[in-house]
């Protein structure tokens, strides 16, 4: 069976990097979850269909912070670039090349 997320051949992978190919899999489906169900709130006219949406939402939004904080702690220089990055007022630009430097 093959799996989209592999590059390699899947055999040849440490289990780790397996693990690793299925969160970052995972991360891009919650996502593309959250993408969906903003569209879907963006329409919705019934306001307790809406309210069921967000709330839905709400759960991607964890479900994708979890896949990222799982990565994060496997990659340490991802974690460390990603906290000069985020959670700045200011350029993001600017706050990604100095992470990315001092990384």
């Amino acid at each position: 069976m093959g799996f989209e997320q592999y590059h390699e051949p899947a055999n040849e992978l440490s289990g780790r990097t397996r693990t690793f190919a299925r969160m970052i899999t995972s991360l891009g489906e919650e996502a593309e979850a959250i993408n969906w169900y903003e569209q879907r709130i963006s329409v919705e006219k019934d306001k307790s269909a809406r309210a069921i949406m967000q709330n839905a939402q709400k759960e991607e939004f964890k479900h994708f912070s979890m896949d990222l904080e799982w990565l994060f702690r496997a990659k340490p220089e991802w974690r460390e670039i990603a906290q000069g990055v985020l959670f700045k007022k200011g350029d993001i630009v600017e706050h990604a090349e100095e992470a990315e430097e001092e990384a």
